[in-house]
């Protein structure tokens, strides 16, 4: 990667809609530069996708919830078996593999209308592995990555 596929990849990284004309114009190349080296970017697994950013509206204006989980036991079957359900797993949004006393750390979103108490008891309890679940509701979102 040089300078121009870090500046193809901030301008991106900002606005993903760019057009290959508009990001060309940013970045100091044609429009045909700009699709090429957008192109290999992606092929080459820089570029790993797009996503668009909806209104909490348009997701059933969702609370935000964040649970700590841990495991019965660290085993590499145990883990791996949690890991491949929680890929299915709708209401998680993020999952991060943590080090301290809990194992793992989830946002989930639960959209309104729905209730938390059955994606706690039907959908989280319910993957495996799980010994404990410890719950923080959000009051208000003050900084968001979205």
């Amino acid at each position: 990667m040089d300078r121009i596929d870090r500046k193809i990849i901030a301008q991106l990284g900002h606005d993903s809609s760019l057009t290959s004309e508009q990001l060309g114009a940013r970045v100091g190349l044609s429009t045909s530069a700009a699709h090429r080296r957008v192109k290999a970017l992606e092929q080459a697994g820089v570029i790993l996708g797009y996503r668009a950013l909806l209104s909490a509206e348009a997701r059933g204006n969702p609370a935000t919830i964040f649970v700590q989980v841990t495991l019965a036991d660290q085993r590499q079957a145990t883990m791996q078996a949690f890991e491949d359900a929680l890929t299915r797993t709708v209401q998680v949004n993020e999952a991060y593999l943590l080090s301290g006393e809990s194992d793992y750390l989830l946002k989930v979103q639960v959209a309104e209308g729905d209730s938390y108490e059955r994606v706690h008891r039907e959908v989280l309890s319910a993957l495996p592995g799980v010994q404990r679940l410890v719950t923080q509701m959000t009051l208000r979102t003050l900084l968001s990555g979205e």
